[in-house]
């Protein structure tokens, strides 16, 4: 291509990727691509010289027209190609092609009857490919210039679909996620309990869970997938779909975490790990819990405070990890913090992450405080501190408080 073709080429297709990628998405490729036509030739029509276009879905092996514009805008809709007619042979062997209706083996008959008066173009577009949009030309044809134009259409269009394809991924895996998380706590009584997370990306690698158990007894989990987005997210719904599985029998903390770990193994093919807290609460305050590389969750009284740190190694990397069984008391007052490090290394705009003595500043103010306050509490204190930065990772909170005795009820 010469010089000033190529330079063409690349201020067509600035002008074409700025133009189409105002396109609003929609759910539909096949609505997406009618827009697309409909801004080419009113835009384009003079620079590409296309006074006609039509769209050709896939429907199995064959490819049926759905839609025409300009000079094609009345051509019979669930018209369907020819497997064996060369122009569509050629664009789907190729990705495009260019053609006059003079040429041998074009039907004239079937090119008038679609819009098409001398000169016709197509590019398959979508995988598979799904779809294919033709153009019909008038006048001159500069060969040249209307094959790097036809490739520069194919792959603008082309990324927009893709792009439109990932918006879909995310948004179901988002949808998956989100089903997932608890609608709000299960009633657990003489507990208070709430929780909430902040994906840095439409989907997040967190989770917290409740998981009630027999005999009145309630698991709490918290896991951190690495990274964050669809991969984390799948990640993490492995991790919920486990623990639901696992806890439903009679086993220790430490047996549940370490089948967890071999199917996290599994899945993740030891080239993403996720980090665990998981404990069990009884009605009298006992917890038995098994930390599996997450941050220590922080269990505040009044008096004192400890993190709770006994369990293993993270999930995933190695399958046969040994995990131990961690135990601690809950007494009236106390609160519990579970966080992931979205938290604890949320950085203010000097660099300075929030840390673990912010958590406990909240918590010495807390003041009897319920688990909603205190995590509303925490977030707000994680704003003040990042200061509308923007997040780098996910962070999620969840606080179980034991319920205070009300002193007039135990003098009574």
């Amino acid at each position: 291509m010469a010089t000033s073709a190529a330079g063409d080429f690349r201020v067509l297709y600035r002008e074409l990727e700025d133009t189409l990628g105002s396109i609003a998405r929609t759910a539909s490729t096949s609505t997406m691509l009618e827009h697309m036509l409909e801004t080419l030739l009113e835009r384009f029509h003079a620079k590409l010289g296309f006074s006609g276009g039509r769209i050709y879905q896939r429907d199995g092996d064959d490819f049926q027209l759905c839609c025409g514009f300009g000079s094609s805008r009345d051509v019979r809709r669930g018209l369907t190609v020819p497997r064996d007619y060369p122009p569509h042979v050629h664009t789907l062997a190729e990705g495009l092609t260019l053609m006059r209706v003079d040429e041998r083996g074009i039907d004239p008959e079937f090119e008038q009857a679609i819009g098409v008066r001398s000169t016709f173009a197509a590019i398959a577009v979508g995988d598979g490919p799904s779809h294919v949009i033709a153009f019909s030309i008038d006048g001159q044809v500069d060969d040249e210039r209307v094959l790097y134009s036809l490739t520069a259409v194919r792959h603008v269009v082309n990324l927009k679909l893709e792009q439109l394809g990932v918006t879909r991924m995310l948004e179901e895996s988002r949808l998956i996620q989100e089903s997932m998380l608890p609608s709000g706590p299960p009633p657990f009584p003489g507990f208070d309990l709430d929780g909430r997370t902040r994906p840095a990306d439409r989907v997040g690698g967190d989770l917290y869970d409740y998981l009630p158990l027999p005999d009145g007894r309630l698991g709490v989990a918290i896991a951190d997938a690495a990274g964050h987005g669809v991969p984390a997210a799948l990640l993490v719904r492995d991790v919920v779909t486990g623990l639901r599985v696992g806890t439903g029998v009679d086993r220790g903390v430490a047996e549940i975490v370490s089948r967890l770990n071999r199917v996290i193994h599994r899945a993740a093919l030891s080239r993403k790990f996720v980090s665990l807290f998981y404990a069990e609460i009884d009605a009298g305050g006992g917890v038995s819990y098994c930390n599996a590389g997450h941050n220590p969750p922080v269990l505040w009284t009044p008096a004192e405070n400890r993190t709770l740190k006994v369990g293993g190694p993270v999930l995933g990397p190695l399958p046969f990890a040994r995990f131990d069984t961690g135990h601690a008391q809950l007494d009236p007052g106390d609160a519990l913090v579970l966080y992931t490090d979205g938290l604890v290394e949320l950085d203010s705009p000097a660099g300075e992450p929030f840390g673990v003595g912010r958590i406990l500043e909240v918590l010495a103010h807390a003041d009897g405080r319920g688990a909603s306050r205190i995590v509303d509490d925490l977030f707000a204190a994680a704003d003040g501190h990042a200061r509308g930065a923007v997040l780098r990772d996910d962070l999620t909170v969840m606080v179980v408080v034991r319920t205070p005795r009300d002193p007039g009820a135990a003098q009574s």
